[in-house]
């Protein structure tokens, strides 16, 4: 494979992470008064209150990395008490969290107008992580209702506040 001026390059999926790669897990968090997930017009989950937690991997992403940053989504105090302050987890609330994995997190933009996702882990790394986390909140008592890995899907929710919080670990 060549590039336009000819180079050998590797094709996208065998190419090493970018020299600027950042090599922590990244979830990003929506407070959410109800979020659902729909593939192929069949709703296949769905939550009230809580997180809709976008879940991204990278190359050098473990399932440790995973547990901590589930740890972390579990006992993050970013809902409100009642004199308005945001002093209370998803626990003390009762709320839930919707994961879907999303690869486009590592997408790196600096160069031209299309994304590359090179950083991303590839699929067998990705779902294995992504499942880590998901596992991470259920051992947390965490209700978690998930997206189809690897799916085209359409999420849909209401942002509460808003309030979006990028973890990376």
């Amino acid at each position: 494979m060549t590039d336009s001026v000819g180079a050998r390059v590797a094709p996208l999926w065998r190419r090493s992470p970018s020299p600027a790669y950042n090599a922590r897990m990244r979830v990003l968090l929506q407070r959410v008064s109800r979020a659902s997930v729909t593939v192929d017009c069949e709703r296949v989950a769905e939550i009230d209150r809580g997180f809709l937690a976008l879940v991204g991997v990278g190359h050098g992403d473990t399932a440790e990395a995973a547990t901590k940053l589930a740890a972390k989504t579990a006992k993050l105090r970013v809902f409100e008490d009642e004199a308005g302050l945001m002093n209370l987890a998803l626990g003390d609330v009762g709320g839930a969290v919707l994961a879907v994995s999303q690869f486009t997190l590592y997408a790196d933009t600096r160069k031209g107008n299309r994304p590359s996702f090179t950083d991303a882990a590839p699929p067998e790394q990705g779902e294995a992580v992504y499942g880590a986390f998901v596992t991470g909140l259920r051992a947390a008592d965490v209700p978690v209702e998930t997206g189809i890995f690897g799916a085209h899907m359409q999420v849909n929710l209401v942002n509460d506040g808003p309030v979006t919080i990028l973890l990376e670990g």
